[in-house]
């Protein structure tokens, strides 16, 4: 009797969360939802150009917007997931407001009245004669296209830290992890770059829109199943409004002296019972944390958060502020990404794109760097990164920083050979007489390869550089 006991009690017990049973589910959203984002950020410029009529500058403009938007907005997602709902509640329910985006964009691409007349066999220079979507056809288009940025953005705020919440602090795994989330993201890329983009130039945008819409219901229904197995965090009030809190009170306690002990300052235990010591650096932020006395002498510390900060609160400010020049830094690169997605696929239009025998379509051309990453992505944590520790000592192989250095480096070196293959392909249309022809030029597509195969690096070393480095860096209540 006391054997079944034991055994029953042990069956009642709750399964271990946490570890990297429970990434597996986070991976799976990552790849399926990843696969449907970018491959309409490959390839919805040429939807806009030639299914909306919208000139080829407005078409690249769009997709920027778009692609700007779905990234920026990620901080209102964080906002949530921090003070309102955790990680995988914030990944569910934008996940749906995603999902509502894309099956707009299907029943308008579906709906030849919801669309304007086809507008074909014009020259770049005639598009202007084609009649533009009126106004309720593009109030569903950005309907659908916002929806979509709207609940990406609050997916990649929230699924990348719900997957490291998995790991301890300490646990060298959690670095692996960021490796092989950005092995998912990439593996959904390809499939997007790929299939998707055959199914929408094959097909019609209208199935390569549904797959993505049901691509994005899988992926819900696959974050939930590994609900018992999440370490779920507990909102604790937003990162963002602390930051916000600790400019307000300076600015407010601007005329007072700087104090000139930590005694004068105000603190309590932090978020996560963590307390951060006092830096000199950045010094005029301390004003927030000065504690206020009455007229008796006493100290005063009934005061709401818009009246007084803790040192801690206080010093995770200044950490945000010394992390702002690498956050800038990689807006160069981003820049470089943004032409990748709309300049360079269109460049693809007026080449020779048989490969092998096989027609790609120019919006697939950017399987070229996902694929170098696929590769590359294994080979740096099962091998260089190894290697690279019996050198260095570090955990990680290099530094965060010096990994995201690798990247900008790569990045500008990316650039640097796209100018020589756009000159080399100008120079090909001006020698056959091509410049404004509708015909392919005899310069085959793989030229553009160079340019995404070397950016393809970049992409993998700054990524997870960044992701590591932001995550490892800032204070436990900021993670």
């Amino acid at each position: 009797m006391g054997i079944l006991r034991a055994f029953n009690g042990q069956a009642k017990q709750e399964p271990k969360r946490g570890g990297i049973r429970a990434t597996l589910f986070v991976y799976a959203m990552e790849g399926l939802e990843n696969m449907a984002f970018i491959s309409n950020a490959v390839s919805l410029v040429t939807y806009f150009y030639g299914y909306m009529n919208f000139s080829l500058t407005k078409s690249a403009n769009t997709l920027t917007n778009f692609m700007g938007t779905s990234f920026l907005v990620a901080l209102f997602g964080g906002l949530i997931s921090d003070t309102y709902l955790s990680r995988f509640k914030t990944c569910v329910l934008f996940g749906c407001i995603e999902l509502l985006g894309y099956a707009a964009l299907t029943v308008q691409a579906h709906f030849d009245q919801l669309r304007p007349p086809p507008c074909q066999g014009l020259a770049i220079s005639q598009t202007t004669q084609c009649q533009a979507a009126d106004s309720g056809q593009a109030a569903i288009l950005f309907t659908g296209l916002y929806l979509v940025a709207f609940g990406t953005s609050g997916v990649k705020a929230a699924l990348p830290s719900l997957g490291a919440d998995q790991f301890d602090e300490r646990d060298p795994k959690r670095s692996s992890f960021f490796n092989w989330f950005l092995l998912s993201f990439t593996a959904g890329a390809i499939i997007g770059v790929t299939f998707i983009v055959w199914i929408s130039t094959n097909q019609g945008w209208d199935w390569a829109f549904g797959v993505c819409t049901v691509a994005v219901l899988v992926s819900i229904m696959v974050l939930s199943m590994g609900k018992s197995l999440y370490r779920n965090n507990v909102p604790k009030g937003s990162p963002l409004l602390r930051i916000i809190q600790v400019f307000a009170v300076a600015i407010r306690n601007r005329k007072l002296p700087q104090p000139g002990i930590e005694d004068e300052l105000h603190e309590v235990a932090g978020v996560h019972n963590e307390i951060l010591p006092r830096t000199d650096q950045f010094r005029f932020l301390d004003r927030a944390a000065i504690e206020h006395t009455s007229d008796d002498g006493s100290t005063s510390v009934n005061l709401g958060p818009w009246r007084i900060c803790t040192v801690t609160q206080v010093e995770e400010t200044k950490i945000i502020i010394r992390m702002l020049p690498i956050i800038l830094s990689t807006v160069f690169m981003n820049t470089c990404l943004d032409q990748l997605q709309t300049f360079t696929v269109q460049q693809s239009t007026t080449m020779n794109t048989h490969v092998l025998g096989i027609k790609m379509p120019g919006s697939s051309i950017p399987v070229i760097p996902l694929v170098f990453m696929f590769i590359f992505i294994p080979i740096y944590d099962c091998v260089f990164v190894p290697i690279a520790r019996k050198i260095t000592g570090i955990p990680t192989g290099i530094r965060y920083l010096q990994r995201i250095g690798v990247g900008l480096v790569l990045s500008a070196i990316s650039m640097a050979v796209a100018g020589v293959v756009e000159t080399r392909r100008k120079s090909v249309a001006r020698e056959h007489g091509m410049v404004d022809s509708l015909q392919p030029l005899p310069m085959n597509v793989l030229w553009l390869g160079y340019q995404y195969s070397i950016f393809g690096l970049a992409d993998m070393f700054t990524f997870v550089g960044l992701i590591q480095f932001f995550y490892e860096e800032s204070s436990a209540g900021m993670k």
